[in-house]
């Protein structure tokens, strides 16, 4: 019977390279512990919310305070209606759903980076399409709080149905569940379609960008070199909804100055 030196053993078994997604996902299998983690977190704050209306207050998105609370672009997807415990459980089985899907095919990181910049994407588009008042002093959507993880959601929906695309997958499913909540946000009263459009695209950008940096048949140093770009590329998305943010928002100062002077 032969006999193994443990050490070598060892060494051989780091240096073998590991099983990898198109995406460059270790091929590990278990629980998706990124997406139970987002839905836990989720739970934690609407128990929070329910206990303490200033939660709810410290966390929604409101275009109004963007400038000055920029947190709120993200903690909004964190927070739910409490008047309602429909709003929580349909986006926690959304992502349920997806995030079993795209978690072990983009990796535990890139996933969260989709979900969070997603998120942000949604509060954004929330920002971009807000109506405002015709006149100071009339409610209209620059005043008025949204939260929820619809626009997180919506990037997942995105992100599956383009890189499915993209895999030659079959896209009938997410296209179908893509439309219906669609259109439920434009039917629907007291949904902020403005966010799950913000995300849906934001996550569509992102797939893109996910596609474009691990294309199929290139060489290992090739296919390494192109997924160095998504990072950056990343912080390019960040960038331009940084960017979308501020020129809204000077847009509607600049207009706020105009009904108050009538220049």
């Amino acid at each position: 019977m032969g006999i193994q030196c443990v050490d070598c053993v060892r060494e051989q078994a780091r240096t073998v390279r590991r099983p990898t997604s198109r995406f460059g996902a270790r091929q590990a299998g278990g629980r998706p512990v990124v997406t139970l983690t987002l839905i836990a977190i989720c739970a934690l704050v609407y128990v929070g919310q329910l206990t303490n209306d200033r939660v709810t207050f410290e966390m929604m998105f409101v275009p109004l305070l963007a400038e000055t609370e920029p947190w709120r672009f993200l903690t909004a997807a964190f927070a739910h209606s409490p008047n309602g415990v429909m709003h929580i459980l349909f986006n926690m089985f959304a992502l349920w759903i997806t995030g079993q899907y795209l978690e072990p095919l983009l990796g535990r990181v890139k996933f969260l980076a989709l979900f969070l910049i997603s998120a942000i994407g949604g509060s954004v588009g929330y920002l971009l399409l807000a109506q405002l008042p015709d006149q100071l002093g009339q409610p209209s959507g620059w005043t008025t709080p949204t939260v929820g993880a619809s626009g997180a959601v919506f990037g997942l929906f995105a992100a599956t149905l383009v890189l499915n695309r993209h895999l030659g997958r079959e896209t009938g499913g997410i296209i179908g569940v893509f439309v219906i909540n669609g259109v439920l946000g434009f039917v629907l009263p007291n949904i902020a379609w403005q966010a799950h459009l913000g995300g849906a695209v934001t996550g569509a950008a992102i797939a893109l960008v996910l596609a474009a940096t691990a294309p199929a048949g290139r060489t290992v140093t090739e296919t390494a070199s192109r997924r160095r770009w998504f990072w950056p590329a990343m912080l390019g998305v960040l960038v331009v909804l940084a960017a979308a943010s501020y020129w809204r928002i000077q847009s509607v100062e600049n207009a706020i100055l105009l009904q108050l002077y009538g220049g």
